[in-house]
């Protein structure tokens, strides 16, 4: 397959917008996983990203597998450790959690996860991944023990993603939660996307087509659903 980034940085630049449905494995019942692909083969998204916060069951190997036997779309690793690695899949979001100060997920778990990825041929995607906060305790926030920024402070998410992007991440993922009441504000996607070079990617608490488009209007490339499409298999039906 041809090298996933360089997709993503030509869609940027042709401002063609991306569309990633995430899927959590201790979410998914592999009995019904050709159904469920069928449904995103009929949506417009253009990845299939995997992983969760912690996934606790042992079937990500199969399920990726039963995934390319019903689906081209590409298949991107959104681990939330090292456990959640798989070389079934196309590619990896390399995560630093840059928003947080817990050095666990700035840098250990990506010390643990290199002897696996060594032995894989997963493309590695490093990443700037940063929690905004989003009016509920996400699982991210619970899992990570890290506070999510203030979704009011626009200067320091700003400042956050520089930094991510300085330091060498390939994309900045700004990140509501999983199940979050709020999205991350426009204002904020808007600010970060005029002020990065590096593809912006945006996820969380987006219930909606609208929501969508407005996360595109404002800048963001690749907007991430899960939790939205988790409860409403035909979230794309209208």
């Amino acid at each position: 397959m041809e090298n996933l980034y360089s997709q993503i940085i030509q869609a940027k630049r042709n401002n063609q917008k991306l569309l990633a449905i995430l899927l959590d494995p201790d979410k998914i019942d592999l009995n019904t996983v050709a159904e469920l692909i069928s449904k995103i083969d009929q949506s417009p998204a253009t990845h299939i990203f995997i992983g969760g916060s912690q996934v606790e069951n042992n079937i990500l190997d199969e399920l990726i597998v039963k995934i390319k036997q019903n689906c081209n779309l590409p298949i991107v690793l959104f681990p939330g450790n090292p456990s959640q690695i798989s070389d079934k899949a196309d590619a990896i979001l390399f995560l630093s959690l840059i928003s947080g100060r817990n050095p666990d997920y700035l840098i250990e778990h990506q010390v643990k996860a290199v002897p696996v990825l060594k032995q894989t041929q997963l493309e590695i995607i490093s990443t700037g991944y940063i929690l905004i906060e989003s009016g509920t305790e996400t699982s991210v926030e619970r899992v990570s023990k890290t506070q999510p920024l203030d979704r009011n402070n626009l200067d320091l998410a700003l400042a956050t993603a520089q930094a991510g992007e300085m330091l060498g991440n390939k994309l900045i993922y700004l990140e509501a939660g999983s199940g979050a009441k709020q999205a991350v504000p426009l204002k904020m996607i808007a600010l970060v996307a005029q002020n990065v070079e590096i593809p912006l990617l945006v996820g969380g608490g987006i219930v909606d087509l609208q929501g969508i488009q407005n996360a595109y209007d404002s800048g963001a490339d690749l907007v991430i659903i899960g939790t939205a499409f988790e409860n409403d298999n035909n979230f794309f039906n209208v």
